[in-house]
């Protein structure tokens, strides 16, 4: 499985900006699907994801009423919506997947068993 990610880009505090993340080859139903962000002098962590085995959403607190995760099926595409962006939101983001975790994703350190390359974002004025 590759995840092929784009979207990322320099954005002024308040502003928005929407992360895609391709997914080239077989998944199942049950994978969870998402995002890790690595800030500056920072470890890579979970902040998002679909988990398809229990059918939840989840956000971590930094992010959740600002980011949405969002799917096409059809295009094999998820993606992730970034509003009302701070300084803090500044680092690089990952998309992710895993059949099984890891569990907890989100604020997790551990390594899924698949991830894109990255893309950076950069939150300032």
């Amino acid at each position: 499985l590759q995840l092929v990610e784009s979207g990322g880009g320099l954005v002024q505090p308040g502003g928005s900006l929407r992360l895609s993340c391709v997914t080239i080859g077989p998944t199942r139903d049950y994978y969870v699907i998402g995002w890790f962000r690595q800030a500056p002098g920072s470890e890579r962590e979970g902040i998002a994801c679909f988990n398809g085995s229990d059918g939840g959403t989840y956000y971590a607190n930094s992010v959740k009423g600002r980011f949405t995760l969002s799917k096409d099926a059809a295009l094999d595409t998820v993606y992730l919506q970034m509003n009302s962006l701070k300084s803090d939101d500044t680092g690089v983001y990952y998309c992710a997947a895993d059949p099984r975790g890891p569990d907890p994703w989100i604020g997790t350190t551990l390594t899924p068993a698949f991830v894109g390359q990255g893309t950076q974002v950069t939150v300032s004025s």
